[in-house]
């Protein structure tokens, strides 16, 4: 199995192939955008069926000595997708050159006459097999030459993907689709929420079981990561969950689906007019919800006031109205819909813009209605840059209907706007280990310190193992986390050394010979410091966490971070739901790290014994 680094790379490499090819077939964004997910789509969907017929086909019964080929009803118990041999990407993908004289005729008997016509009917072959996916597919293959549709189909067949394994094909896809986001935003906002807040939502609400609703489901990342949270405990998302959404803009819809069928889940979406949330509830699902996560627009105005008064799902009342009766911010329609839709034990987690926790007014009133439920149980202030189309910071909301007793008349503040890592310039984004650290806070705030303990351990496995791929000692001679983190430095600043070493040789020798030979050991350094890295970014990220919380994880409030506060303390401040009106002002903590220092002294702290035993072994 591949690192994280080659997925990413692979990731890269294969857009910037297709995006050379959407500026050789001088279409724009939009309208490449269907028709190359659709082709990453039909990838991921023929690699799921070759997985499930392989399963399907061990102990195969045989009847008059021929083994029973598989059908759609062996497909459909398997929560598979069945494909006809015309819908299968290796069909396509070895089609003669030219389709018109091959004489290739669909179903009903018509000639195909190019290689778009045959993915189309690809498509069409597919979604006879899911109702979910009727008339959702692309079908606008035409739009391309038959050269560069099969370069297409070939860019996707990479052997790389192979390697890695099928359901990166998965995370590709919305690689894929965040990439188009950059360039295809809707009127109403983005249809693609950052990974990281959607799966900071998921593993906050921790849905489970039973009824899930996104009411602004853009292209369904809610909904798949909601798939994936249950897959990993070991059940069947497709079981356990029933997927809901309702999208007004059908191309967002049409996304929805395909990756929800690219991931192999299930959900009924509905779009277009009668999927506007903010007149309808679509699936009359008003108070039946057990869980509810979204990123709706922000600050929209414009909405009718007689078309949203009175409404059941406006519990505390109808926000503030223009002159031209028309409701000025849209924030608080969007926030009560989320508590309406909830039954008496459910959870929401949404994305909202920070200004939405101290707006004044009639939100004010209805926020403060809304505190008093104690219901409200959590929000996390986010940095700017999490989105690829807006810059602006928000906030994380979560209500919880079902607390433990002792958080009853308690709020959970997080602020987390000095908490990210930098992806590029004007991106920024939670790493898996700083998602796991601000889903531990919550952890505490409930009194579940076994998991905090659990993840710990995960820390400590993790280390482990990559001690043990460098040398034979334990981590349980180091004296504190931070002095191995130390360690982990040095060692990574004497391996950027020695690459330096050896680009400076490559570019100063002559001979072929020599020239392969230092590209092969530059190729192995470079490995080693990429694995160092991300054992140094872990090992900062434990220090983070036990410096706060301890081992043993006891909550404390952190100046600058967390706080939990009562009711009476947010009524105190006017009810205003800021996490840095609770958290103050972040700690300024001197270590008295000088790693610059350390590196040129080589007799000094950073020479551990565990930078000796490493220095001996690769140098």
């Amino acid at each position: 199995m591949a690192n994280q680094s080659s997925i990413k790379q692979l990731e890269a490499d294969l857009w910037a192939s297709a995006d050379v090819l959407r500026a050789n077939a001088n279409l724009n964004a939009s309208q490449y955008c269907m028709p190359v997910l659709g082709l990453l789509f039909l990838k991921y969907a023929y690699g799921r069926y070759k997985k499930v017929e392989a399963e399907l086909m061990k102990n195969r019964p045989s009847r008059g000595g021929v083994v029973l080929p598989v059908t759609k009803t062996d497909f459909d118990a398997k929560s598979a997708l069945f494909l006809p041999r015309e819908a299968q990407y290796d069909y396509l993908l070895n089609l003669p050159e030219n389709i018109a004289a091959a004489n290739i005729r669909d179903k009903q008997g018509r000639l195909l006459s190019s290689l778009g016509d045959a993915v189309n009917y690809a498509m069409m072959l597919i979604e006879e097999q899911s109702e979910h996916l009727t008339d959702q597919l692309p079908k606008t293959y035409t739009i391309f030459s038959d050269e560069i549709l099969a370069r297409l189909l070939r860019i996707f067949n990479n052997d790389k993907l192979d390697d890695v394994g099928g359901d990166v094909i998965g995370r590709i896809y919305e690689y894929f689709t965040g990439k188009f986001s950059k360039t295809i935003a809707d009127d109403d906002g983005v249809f693609f929420t950052p990974k990281s807040l959607v799966q900071m939502i998921v593993n906050v609400i921790e849905p489970t079981r039973g009824t899930v609703l996104d009411p602004a489901c853009g292209s369904g990342g809610m909904f798949v990561q909601s798939g994936d949270f249950v897959n990993n405990l070991g059940m069947n998302a497709n079981s356990t969950l029933t997927f809901y959404g309702q999208e007004k803009v059908d191309f967002n819809a049409k996304l929805c689906l395909m990756n929800m069928a690219v991931h192999g889940l299930n959900a009924k979406i509905k779009s277009g007019d009668d999927a506007n949330t903010y007149t309808k509830d679509a699936h009359s699902l008003n108070g039946l919800c057990d869980y509810v996560m979204a990123n709706p627009p922000f600050n929209v105005n414009g909405v009718r006031e007689a078309d949203v008064s009175g409404s059941s799902r406006l519990p505390f009342g109808l926000p503030a109205v223009n002159k031209e009766k028309e409701v000025s911010n849209a924030n608080y329609l969007w926030i009560q819909y989320f508590y309406a839709y909830l039954n008496e034990t459910g959870r929401a987690g949404f994305v909202m813009a920070s200004s939405a926790t101290d707006s004044q007014s009639k939100d004010k009133s209805i926020r403060e209605s809304l505190v008093r439920t104690g219901h409200v149980d959590c929000l996390i202030s986010v940095a700017n840059n999490f989105f690829y189309t807006l810059s602006l910071p928000c906030t994380l909301w979560f209500f919880d209907k079902n607390k433990r007793e002792e958080n009853r008349d308690k709020i959970l503040f997080i602020d987390a706007r000095n908490y990210y890592t930098v992806v590029e310039k004007t991106l920024n984004e939670w790493n898996e280990w700083q998602m796991r650290n601000l889903n531990a806070i919550v952890w505490l705030y409930r009194g579940q310190t076994e998991r905090y303990k659990e993840l710990i351990a995960s820390y400590r496995m993790w280390l482990n193992d990559f001690s043990s791929r460098y040398d034979s000692w334990e981590l349980q001679g180091v004296k504190s986390w931070a002095d191995y983190r130390n360690g982990i430095s040095s060692l990574l600043a004497l391996f950027k050394n020695n690459l330096k070493e050896h680009q400076a040789s490559l570019k100063a020798t002559r001979k072929k010979k020599e020239k392969d030979e230092i590209k092969e050991t530059i190729a192995e350094v470079e490995q080693h410091v990429t694995e160092i890295t991300e054992a140094l970014e872990v090992a900062n990220q434990l220090v983070w966490l036990t410096d706060k919380f301890g081992d043993e994880g006891t909550y404390r409030d952190i100046p600058g971070l967390c706080r939990i506060a009562t009711i009476d303390e947010v009524e105190s401040k006017q009810f205003s739901l800021t996490p840095g009106a609770y958290t103050g002002a972040e700690e300024v903590k001197d270590d008295g790290v000088d790693f610059t220092a350390r590196m040129k002294d080589p007799s000094g702290s950073g020479k551990s014994f565990f930078m000796n035993h490493l220095v001996r072994q690769y140098y």
